[in-house]
């Protein structure tokens, strides 16, 4: 699975491309879909982004630990799923980023991608610097930490 760490800004030009960072791009070369799912972040003004086979396993686990028809495993679905889109990689690792998704995160000329693992972000990239100097003033005053497993990786 794709491992996406770091912050990285891109122009988007007039038709709404804009360039996924390289090492983003990378870590996908795996992937069954060459190119990302983004959909709108259901916590903030931005994009969740991963790539297809994330997607699988994220359906894979909805119906594992959801029942069919529930109303968890249907506001899930509704949103996840339903809202996402398949973006593909043009020739020059660019992906166009369809106006209602550019709008929820509020996206015009700039964009501000942000690893988180297994998935990345992307930002309006002021509302980013906002958003993640609020994110570290919650770190120091809550004191979180990870904790270190041996040989289990964390998990």
């Amino acid at each position: 699975m794709a491992t996406f760490i770091g912050t990285y800004h891109s122009k988007v030009d007039r038709k709404g491309r804009v360039s996924v960072p390289v090492l983003f791009r990378n870590a996908l070369t795996r992937d069954s879909f060459q190119g990302i799912v983004a959909f709108p972040s259901h916590r903030s003004a931005a994009l969740e982004a991963c790539g297809f086979d994330f997607m699988q396993e994220l359906e894979t686990s909805m119906f594992s630990a959801l029942d069919l028809y529930s109303e968890e495993q249907d506001d899930i679905a509704a949103t996840m799923f339903g809202d996402s889109r398949m973006l593909p990689f043009d020739g020059d690792g660019r992906v166009i980023l369809p106006q209602d998704l550019a709008e929820h995160a509020g996206i015009t000329d700039r964009a501000a991608f942000i690893g988180k693992g297994p998935i990345f972000q992307v930002w309006n990239p002021d509302d980013l610097d906002a958003h993640k100097t609020m994110a570290r003033a919650r770190m120091r005053e809550r004191g979180l930490t990870l904790p270190l497993r041996p040989g289990g990786g964390g998990r």
